[in-house]
């Protein structure tokens, strides 16, 4: 019966964090177009988010993404010819479920590039998230809900990622990336390994008496959010324009615009640290 309870409260939590913000509209950086036609398998796609439980991820990461989604490409999962489901993605409320790219239609968006992934780690890759889809977060867990009601917890910085790591134990968890990260930590490709140099050995790549060899630690899957992918130096970051064969030499300009205020939430100019991870996305 507790459990029960728990989890209708947890239903109607997991709702209310995942309805959009109807005053927050995120600005598009490319069109859906060039975003479709750049888009591989095995890549991540990042989106801002404009959802409740999307202030308090991007506060606590201190990035622009909230989210994460790993494109597996049409055909892979059934669904409607005119619009397939080409990306994987978890939420707290869904669970582990497969969409349409058109569910990002309009939004800030980046995309993630594994880099020399051979066809078989590949498909290993999308299997695994495959597998998954179905598997739904234990809403039991309200106090893992409840630390996304406030946009900007008090949290001191050493301890937001931490947070963001408590969980049930389901593949789910609380944030999208850890599926993604258990996806290509099975098959070995490193995202944001903790580094160690040490003494080279016998047998490594490089051994000399005086050489070092370094040495990459997985990290637990659950610690991973959307903007690890973001600056992983594993992942290459792909332009939808300029891969639709962007000329500046094309380009229609109009009149300069009207000098104005900057806007709410924004650095104004000059700031040099406030917004920093905005002018950089």
């Amino acid at each position: 019966m507790a459990n029960r309870i728990l989890r209708g409260v947890g239903r109607a939590l997991a709702a209310y964090l995942n309805a959009e913000l109807p005053t927050y509209t995120p600005l598009a950086t490319h069109s859906a177009e060039h975003l479709q036609r750049a888009l591989r398998p095995g890549d991540i796609l990042l989106v801002e988010g404009n959802r409740r439980v999307s202030a308090a991820i991007k506060y606590l990461t201190q990035s622009t993404w909230s989210h994460a989604a790993l494109h597996v490409g049409p055909g892979v999962v059934a669904g409607p010819a005119d619009d397939p489901p080409v990306l994987i993605e978890a939420d707290t409320e869904h669970g582990v479920l497969a969409v349409p790219l058109s569910k990002y239609d309009g939004m800030h968006t980046r995309i993630c590039r594994p880099v020399g992934l051979s066809d078989a780690d590949r498909a290993a890759v999308i299997a695994y998230a495959v597998a998954r889809i179905g598997h739904q977060y234990d809403l039991k867990n309200i106090v893992d809900l409840l630390r996304y009601l406030l946009p900007t917890p008090p949290v001191p910085t050493r301890f937001r990622r931490r947070l963001l790591s408590l969980g049930s134990g389901e593949p789910t968890r609380a944030i999208c990336s850890t599926l993604i990260a258990q996806a290509f930590q099975s098959i070995g490709y490193p995202i944001l390994p903790a580094v160690i140099r040490r003494p080279s050995r016998p047998g490594d790549p490089r051994h000399c008496n005086t050489c070092e060899t370094e040495v990459l630690r997985m990290r637990h899957h659950s610690l991973f959010t959307p903007r690890d992918f973001d600056i992983s130096p594993y992942f290459a970051i792909i332009k939808p324009t300029i891969e639709g064969g962007f000329d500046y030499r094309q380009v229609v300009w109009g009149e300069p615009c009207v000098a104005e205020a900057p806007a709410e939430g924004l650095a104004p100019a000059g700031d040099d640290h406030a917004g920093a991870d905005q002018h950089r996305a």
